[in-house]
């Protein structure tokens, strides 16, 4: 089995949750993780930073570089790809991670937090992503992985919550069109998408929207992002893939580990109908 062993990944976001469960993972095969986030103090009610995420990669096995970047800023985004690069010589892998959430609909959303979702889930990966492929392409095995859903335009999904959905959806189709841009130059993007709600530190900001009993842990979405980020580039693009189905590909069908409560039904995420 392929492995990321001395890969440089740009993780944007990575400070907490999901993206720093990925940067770990990555870490235990010996990578180079750059955690390109806004936390560089602790958040008031969040745990976590640049600087704590560092240390848990390194004394994962790995390099790490911690970085304070708003992907709003493009001059900052240039910066930051630069000083990876400098530090460790090259770009193998890019996670479009970070992302705003608020679930309100039309009449009650300010538009305040209408901008933000679409500055930092749109812009902000297509910013990266434009950023990181000129380094991309000299890698060996080149990726991108978005973590956003597969497009859905069942209304269900638009219904409460459209600015959110367009956002992520954004996303989705950053995945969609430079998959198919940059084939030929063998560079894999890729979406990856939770089955069942996870329960990372932020949902604690939707209120009792969700249930922590009813989720899995953060390990499921690193697993399945390394099995993908180690996969041909070449062979492996254009797909939107969820956690489940990656891991049973992988050869996993023990699920129970990923549970936080093994007896409870699971949530199923947002944008799946089955």
């Amino acid at each position: 089995m392929q492995t990321l062993k001395h890969k440089t990944v740009f993780i944007t976001g990575g400070s907490r949750g999901i993206g720093k469960a990925i940067a770990i993972r990555a870490a235990r095969d010996g990578a180079n993780v750059i955690i390109a986030a806004k936390t560089s103090k602790p958040h008031p009610k969040l745990p976590g930073t640049i600087f704590s995420a560092a240390e848990e990669i390194e004394k994962a096995g790995g390099q790490a570089l911690a970085i304070k970047l708003d992907v709003r800023d493009d001059h900052a985004i240039t910066e930051a790809v630069e000083k990876a690069v400098e530090k460790f010589g090259g770009l193998d892998i890019l996670i479009n991670n970070a992302s705003a959430i608020t679930l309100q609909g039309t009449l009650e959303l300010r538009m305040s937090r209408f901008d933000l979702m679409h500055s930092v889930n749109v812009r902000g990966t297509y910013a990266c992503s434009k950023a990181c492929i000129p380094y991309l392409l000299q890698a060996d095995n080149p990726h991108i992985l978005n973590l956003a859903p597969p497009l859905n335009l069942n209304p269900a999904w638009f219904k409460s919550h459209l600015a959110y959905t367009m956002s992520k959806y954004g996303m989705s189709m950053c995945v969609l069109g430079m998959a198919e841009e940059f084939s030929d130059q063998g560079i894999a993007v890729n979406a990856l998408w939770p089955r069942t709600v996870i329960a990372t530190a932020a949902i604690s900001m939707l209120g009792d929207m969700v249930n922590r009993n009813n989720c899995r842990n953060e390990a499921i979405m690193a697993d399945a992002a390394h099995a993908i980020l180690c996969r041909d580039s070449k062979t492996t693009t254009g797909n939107f893939f969820i956690d489940e189905d990656v891991l049973h590909q992988e050869g996993i069908t023990d699920f129970d580990r990923y549970a936080i409560s093994p007896d409870e039904p699971l949530m199923k995420d947002l944008f799946l109908d089955t």
